[in-house]
């Protein structure tokens, strides 16, 4: 039996072969370099939307519940937001509920806000005072509203400053005047960028005193009193937060005579994280099986090419053999040759991946979210589809009858 070809031999005459054919090289990592920057890009997108969701909602505040309307199966069924929290209910949770330090009720509705000669669709929000300091917002300009602004439903409003720079561009919006509806308000203060929340633009928006958007445009319901879109509560701290989701429960069961299902639902951050770790999380398995099986087609254009290589060269192999070559060297030569194609494509194609994120995270709000574990996992997968799919035409060459192979000469 002839000696085993060395190793290192074996390497140098698979990268010749490479080199000898370079466009055909070059096309067949090609597959392989889409497959792992399509796997890279889309992990790293669905990844950045999950940080950025996680962001803002840290933004809020550990200590920061949210009171909703409804129950989970109106919201399962698409029906409009029951009126099943008043005005009421944010006064006596303030009131009864200890572990609670401030409650912010909250009427949101969409209108047409207009100045001068320019308007816009905003979400109209009719708040009161404690709304900064519950949903940590900060002021950019001017004030926010004082008790004497609620106290006499004053017609003042904040602007989100993406809304003021849409309608009052090129000048201080400061003592200018807006309307909504038919009614003028003076602007007072403009909000800090705050950005987007759960896909709402919150720089995009008014605020007004909760009286004046019960007086002049939401109304009060005969029926239900002041109906609120939601109610922000903000607990002691992070430690008392599980007893005022308790009680603000127990309380608002009380009030509203609750016997079997509830008809509202007291929401933490914690909870919005793990719905939203949940849908992105799933996204980014998605995006990952996408971008797989564009890794399977690159193998599989491998396995094509090397295919073909191994018909081209039919009479090397046939003559390698004749002096002495084993069937294990010739084997051993195409998976090298199958190796290093995918790898080299991984590589190209990681590195690639890696770039497309950060052009997407510099023209769009996703951070840059290029996870180690993923790149080096990509990069595996890429060498163990070469190594699977260069085996068909490995043994296919290794199988070659010298003498078969020779007549073709």
């Amino acid at each position: 039996m002839s000696p085993r070809l060395p190793l290192r031999d074996t390497i140098g005459m698979a990268v010749e072969s490479l080199l000898a054919n370079r466009l055909r090289t070059t096309l067949t990592m090609l597959g392989i370099i889409i497959g792992n920057a399509s796997v890279i890009t889309l992990v790293g997108i669905g990844k950045g939307a999950q940080n950025l969701a996680e962001n803002q909602l840290g933004s809020l505040g550990a200590n920061v519940l949210f009171v909703v309307p409804g129950n989970n199966d109106t919201r399962r069924r698409g029906i409009d937001t029951p009126k099943t929290l008043v005005l009421e209910d944010s006064q006596a949770i303030a009131a009864q509920v200890p572990s609670v330090r401030r409650v912010a009720p909250q009427i949101t509705l969409s209108e047409t806000v207009r100045a001068r000669s320019l308007s816009a669709t905003a979400t109209v929000n009719g708040v009161t005072a404690d709304f900064l300091a519950v949903r940590r917002f900060e002021m950019a300009q001017g004030r926010f509203f004082s008790p004497e602004d609620l106290e006499g439903a004053r017609h003042v409003a904040v602007l989100g400053p993406d809304l003021a720079r849409r309608i009052l561009p090129g000048s201080s919006p400061l003592g200018q005047e807006v309307r909504i509806r038919d009614q003028t308000f003076a602007v007072v203060g403009i909000m800090a960028s705050k950005g987007a929340f759960l896909g709402q633009n919150q720089d995009d928006a008014v605020y007004i005193p909760l009286t004046t958007m019960v007086s002049r445009l939401s109304g009060r319901d005969p029926t239900y009193g002041i109906s609120l879109s939601f109610i922000s509560v903000e607990a002691r701290d992070a430690d008392t937060l599980g007893a005022a989701k308790f009680q603000i429960t127990n309380l608002l069961r009380l009030r509203h005579k609750i016997l079997r299902e509830d008809d509202f639902a007291v929401r933490s951050q914690k909870d919005a994280l793990s719905i939203v770790g949940t849908i992105t999380g799933g996204l980014t398995l998605m995006l990952a099986a996408i971008g797989a099986i564009s890794l399977l087609v690159g193998g599989i254009g491998i396995m094509n090419i090397m295919l073909v290589s191994v018909s081209e060269r039919t009479q090397e192999i046939g003559l390698r053999k004749a002096i002495g070559a084993r069937s294990d060297d010739v084997m051993l030569q195409f998976l090298i040759e199958a190796l290093m194609v995918s790898s080299l494509g991984g590589l190209v194609g990681s590195l690639m991946g890696m770039g497309a994120i950060l052009v997407v995270a510099a023209v769009t709000p996703l951070p840059a979210a290029i996870g180690t574990s993923s790149v080096i996992t990509t990069l595996a997968l890429s060498g163990s589809i070469g190594l699977f799919f260069g085996v068909v035409p490995a043994r296919r060459a290794a199988q070659l009858d010298p003498i078969v192979a020779l007549r073709r000469l």
